[in-house]
C-alpha cells in the first residue's frame, strides 16, 4: 500500500503519541483502518488486531487486578475485569490519548461522525493493543496501559458494573423479574448498524438507547433508565 507524504507524516505522530517505533509500519496502518474503508475493496482493517488486542489488554488487566486484590476471589474479579476491557473503557482511553484524528474511514463514515463513535474508538484502541504486542511484544503494548489504564485504575474499578449488570440488580430486587430489552428498529449497511432498543421493567416507563450494536444500545437503555430513576448520576454514568 502506497502512502502519501501526509499520511506518512500521520503515521510518525501517531508512533510519537504511542511511544514506539514500528518496525512493520503495515500494522499500525491496519490498526487505525476501519471496515467501512475495507467493504468491497482489497485494504485490510483492524478486525483480526482487534481480536488479538482484546486478548491483550485482557492479560494485563487481569495481571494488574491480581496484583491490587491479593484476597479477592475470582467471582469478584470478573465482574471488575470485564468493566475495564469492555468498549466503552476502551472508547474513553482512546478519548484520552487524542487517537479520533488518526483513524481512516470512509467519507460516509467520517461525516457522520465516526471518529467520536464509542463502538469504532473502543475498536482502534483494541487493534493498537494488538499491533502494538505483534511488533513489540507485551512491553510496547503495555505503554497504552500505562498511560491510561494504570493512572485511572481505581476510577475504573470503583464502578465496576455496567449499566446492565446495575439494573438487572437492581430490578430484580425491586420486582423479582429481569429487565426485558425490546429492539425498536434496527437499520443501517451491514458495515454501519444502528440499534434502537427499550428495555422495561415491571412498574415503569420503558427507557430508550440507540447504539452501533445491540449490546451497546441495550446498555444505552440501560444508563439512561438508571439516570432518568436516580439510581445512577451522571458521574457514576461517565
Amino acid at each position: 500500500m502506497l502512502m502519501t507524504s501526509k499520511e506518512d507524516q500521520q503515521l510518525d505522530a501517531l508512533q510519537k503519541l504511542l511511544d514506539h517505533r514500528f518496525n512493520d509500519i503495515t500494522l499500525l496502518t491496519r490498526a487505525i483502518t476501519h471496515s467501512s474503508l475495507s467493504a468491497g475493496g482489497n485494504v485490510r482493517d483492524l478486525e483480526r488486531l482487534e481480536f488479538l488486542g482484546d486478548r491483550v489488554l485482557g492479560l494485563m488487566v487481569a495481571e494488574e487486578l491480581w496484583r491490587r486484590f491479593p484476597d479477592l476471589p475470582e467471582g469478584e474479579l470478573a465482574p471488575r475485569l470485564n468493566a475495564l476491557v469492555r468498549k466503552e473503557t476502551c472508547a474513553k482511553a482512546a478519548e484520552s490519548l487524542q487517537i479520533g484524528p488518526f483513524i481512516r474511514l470512509s467519507t460516509s463514515e467520517a461525516q457522520a461522525g465516526g471518529r467520536a463513535k464509542t463502538a469504532i474508538l473502543g475498536d482502534v484502541c483494541e487493534a493498537l493493543f494488538g499491533a502494538l504486542y505483534v511488533d513489540g511484544g507485551l512491553a510496547a503494548a503495555g505503554k497504552i496501559f500505562a498511560a491510561y489504564w494504570l493512572p485511572n485504575f481505581d476510577h475504573l474499578t470503583a464502578r465496576w458494573k455496567d449499566a446492565k449488570t446495575e439494573l438487572q440488580e437492581w430490578a430484580q430486587h425491586k420486582t423479582g423479574d429481569a429487565p426485558d430489552y425490546h429492539i425498536v428498529t434496527h437499520d443501517g449497511p451491514a458495515h454501519q448498524p444502528e440499534f434502537v432498543i427499550d428495555v422495561a421493567v415491571a412498574g415503569y416507563q420503558p427507557a430508550r438507547g440507540k447504539g452501533g450494536s445491540k449490546r451497546s444500545a441495550q446498555m444505552a437503555a440501560a444508563k439512561s433508565f438508571l439516570l432518568r430513576e436516580k439510581i445512577w448520576s451522571l458521574e457514576d454514568a461517565e
